[in-house]
């Protein structure tokens, strides 16, 4: 299901940032710019912002996402293999305020250490699940159901803002079902989920 960063499916890139935390770990300068997270996925190891350990970034989209046919957006990582990866969560909003968060499911056992690998396989609605030059996709319409879609909080045809944020992988956070996720851990420098750009595919 990965987005490749040519897909002709891509009607645009975030165009603002709105907010960003940086974690712990965050330590290059270069990466703590986050410039580097607007405008099309360059598919390299260094044109990213770093977020370091829960770190977290927000994204303003003009014009706003849609909900479209199969997936809407994809978050694009700098992971350099297709097992090393660092994982981030994903949330979305139309007004700022009010934030929805994209189920995700990992089935992870056991911690990862700082070069660890991860099986895809068992993982779902997490970003950084392929390495870079390839984005992890999310369909807009899986949130439907949710009390914020209901009420008209959450305006599915007008999202305006898409939050990153980094899974600290030392499994204290957990996933959908309650599930801890792990992820290589603890790391320095360049620290927690690496964001290269994200696009718009319905807009």
């Amino acid at each position: 299901t990965a987005i490749a960063r040519d897909d002709p499916r891509i009607a645009g890139w975030a165009a603002a940032v709105e907010a960003l935390e940086l974690g712990a770990g965050s330590d290059d300068p270069e990466l703590r710019d986050p410039a580097r997270a607007l405008g099309p996925a360059e598919g390299t190891a260094l044109d990213a912002v770093s977020l370091g350990e829960g770190g977290t970034i927000t994204l303003r989209f003009e014009p706003p996402l849609a909900d479209g046919d199969g997936p809407d957006l994809a978050v694009f990582e700098n992971g350099f293999s297709a097992s090393f990866l660092e994982l981030g969560i994903v949330e979305v909003s139309s007004d700022g305020v009010h934030f929805v968060r994209f189920d995700c499911a990992s089935l992870g056992t056991a911690p990862v250490g700082p070069f660890g690998t991860l099986d895809t396989a068992q993982l779902a609605g997490l970003a950084g699940k392929y390495e870079q030059g390839y984005g992890t996709p999310f369909d807009l319409a899986t949130l439907r159901a949710r009390p914020e879609v209901q009420v008209g909080v959450l305006d599915l045809d007008r999202v305006m803002l898409v939050r990153v944020v980094d899974v600290q992988g030392d499994g204290s956070i957990t996933d959908s079902f309650g599930h801890p996720i792990y992820d290589p851990h603890p790391t320095a420098q360049t620290a927690g989920f690496d964001l290269d750009a994200v696009a718009a595919l319905h807009a």
